[in-house]
Formats: structure tokens, sequence, C-alpha cells
């Protein structure tokens, strides 16, 4: 038996009654809606001189429990056997290897900013072969470099796997990924990157999430801090991305960075509504008007029923027994109940969606239509 489902159609009549003012969120159909908010310069902001660096490495994970790369099918992993063991003075001439217990894997970090020499940072190692998991292994001394081919790193130690596998003679069950896992801690950094932070003459936050009222206001609070503090304005919102910040004479950098990090900023966002279909994820922002519509909703249901029918020849005879098949198919629209949809505020807008009963690919299509009908007053992102 197989379900097909398809939407039959959505109906939409714009009523022209726009809605103002947003508050709160109901539950249902995974509908999330975030206010505006105070937030810190830090949690919205990155300085520009404080990026992260990211470094690539290839190593070979040992010690698994048979399975490892199939040397035959993978055979870089047994050249980069035979290469590290002769590093070790270990001869490797004549005869193939057998071992199962070895996968060659890429090693990738993120170097922060500012880590120093001796530091520990997490890594993360994926395989490259036809392993089928990295549980219980170790990864062996593993050099990591920058996109300069420096190598800034060295990996080495017990790989973490959080997937869980069963198996049994006739089936197999596995939750997550057991051919990448993770060694927290388990790179030292052996080169610094040059730090200019000291010498540089300000300071250049950018904007996780750029608006040009939330860049404003940054520069604005800064100011008012500044005058305050220094007793003149400091800060420049040059785009929607971008606010620079100079220093004023005799302070410190390290210094004037913790006390602006702190600062208080009433953010903005624009409405928006974002569809996943792949995943049928929908978040709609708090921020999002809809004016009044009617919307109904019908989904067609295609049911196919697959019974063949065995054919036996009559006793004695020549014939042989053959299959016929059988196919029974049934369609149905379910829905079609008529809503009065109102979005004034999110909680209204997400409970006259909800009124309709649909799925979330439903709600997809609503949306998608009364964005047609020039009714929602958001940005539609589909993902």
């Amino acid at each position: 038996m197989r379900w097909l489902a398809r939407n039959t159609g959505v109906w939409i009549a714009l009523l022209c009654l726009a809605g103002s003012g947003l508050d709160g969120v109901a539950p249902g159909h995974g509908f999330i809606g975030s206010a505006a908010a105070a937030s810190r310069i830090k949690d919205i902001a990155s300085l520009q001189a404080a990026r992260d660096n990211q470094l690539i490495g290839y190593g070979l994970v040992v010690g698994l429990q048979g399975t490892g790369d199939g040397l035959r099918n993978s055979p870089f992993t047994e050249q980069s056997l035979r290469a590290m063991l002769q590093n070790l003075g270990i001869s490797t001439e004549g005869g193939a290897s057998r071992a199962n217990n070895v996968a060659a894997v890429i090693v990738t970090a993120n170097l922060p900013p500012f880590a120093s020499r001796g530091s520990r940072i997490d890594v993360t190692v994926s395989s490259l072969g036809d392993a089928t998991s990295l549980r219980g292994g170790t990864l062996v001394m593993t050099s990591m470099s920058g996109a300069d081919g420096q190598i800034y790193a060295v990996a080495q130690g017990s790989v973490v796997v959080s997937a869980v596998t069963a198996q049994g003679d006739a089936a197999t069950l596995q939750q997550g990924v057991a051919t990448a896992g993770r060694l927290p801690g388990g790179a030292i950094i052996e080169r610094e990157i040059p730090a200019t932070f000291k010498q540089v003459e300000g300071l250049v936050y950018q904007l996780r999430n750029p608006d040009f009222s939330t860049a404003v206001g940054i520069a604005d609070v800064i100011n008012a801090y500044a005058e305050a503090r220094y007793g003149s304005p400091i800060a420049e919102a040059r785009d929607s991305t971008t606010v620079a910040v100079r220093k004023p004479a005799n302070a410190d950098l390290a210094r004037l960075t913790a006390e602006l990090e702190g600062l208080i900023v009433e953010t903005d966002t624009p409405a928006r509504v974002v569809i996943n279909e792949r995943t049928g994820t929908i978040v709609i922002g708090n921020d999002v008007r809809v004016s009044r519509v009617a919307v109904t909703h019908g989904t067609l249901t295609v049911q196919i029923n697959e019974m063949p029918e065995i054919i036996q020849p009559a006793p004695f005879s020549d014939g042989v027994t053959a299959v016929q098949p059988l196919t029974d198919i049934t369609a149905g629209v379910d829905g079609g109940q008529v809503a009065i949809i109102d979005g004034p505020d999110l909680r209204t807008l997400v409970a006259g969606l909800n009124s309709i009963g649909v799925k979330p690919d439903g709600i997809i299509a609503i949306l998608q239509g009364i964005k047609s009908a020039g009714a929602l007053h958001a940005e539609l992102v589909l993902q």
C-alpha cells in the first residue's frame, strides 16, 4: 500500500483589514515567535579582528573493532598505513595488509582568535573510506594546517562517537552518524597567529544579523556611554552590518572592548517567515502581520493498493503458475473548511492556521498563497 498526497488548492479572498501590534505565541505546528528584546552588544555583534581560522588535516584512526576501511576498496588507507609504519621504522615490504581496524579520516578544527601556543582546541574527524563506525578508535598524531599551508596544531586522542548501532543476523539499527566523531581538546596549538589587536586604532563590530536600525542603535548606545566616560562620541554606523568605534586617547583597547560589549541595545529584525519544504519546518517571526483573509484548504489523498492475483494452471496441463497484477486506486479530498485568518499578532495568526486543522505541508501552501494574494506583510524565505 502506498499513500500519495498533494494539495488541491488554496482559496484566498482578501478582505483588506490590516492588523497591527504583535504579542505572544501559541503552540502547534512548531511555530516560534521571538519578540524584540534588549541584548548585549557581545551577543549580537562580533569584532572584525577576532575571527576564527579553519584548520584541516589527514590522519588515521586505529583500534576499530572490525569496522574500519576495507583496504581493497580504500587503497589510500593502506598507503597511509604503510607510510606511517615506515616513519616509525617498521618495514612493510611484501604482502598485502588485511587489517580492518584502520580508517582514513579528515580532521577539521577552528582555531579561535588570540589562541596561544600550548592551548587545546576541539577536533572533528570524518571518515573518508568505507568504514562503518569510528567508535572506540584512536586518532594517531595528525598535523593540522591552515589555508597558508603552515602547521598550526597537532591532533591525537580517542574519538568520541555519539551514534548508537545495534546489529543482528538479519537487521541493523543505527541512530546518528557513526562515521564521524569528535575529540574534545584533542589538538594542541603549536603555532600562534600574529595578533595585532593592541596596535589597531579602533574597533569594528560586525552584526550577526544585518539591520540598519540595530546598527544605529549600537552606535547611539556606545556614543551615549562614551560622552559620559570620555566626553565625546566615538562610534559610527557605516552600514547595516558594520559599526566602527574610534579608540579614545590614552584608552586601553582591551578594557574599552570589555566595557562596550556589555552595553544593552534594543535589537530589531525584519518581519520574516522561513519555510523548509524538505523537513516541513515553519518559523514565523514575531513582527509578521497578515491582512484579514478567508482560507480553505483541501488535500487530495490517493490510496494505491497492490493485490496481485496468483493464477494456477489446470491439473495435469502444461501451463505454469503466473502472477496477474491487480491494482485498486481510490481518491478522496479531505478538508474544505473555510476559516477567517486575521494576523494582528502572532498568537492570533497561529491560532487561525491551527483552526483549519492542516499539517505543516498544508500550512506551507497556505502561507505561499497568502503571500501571492498580498496579505502577508513579511519576507517569505524558502529553504
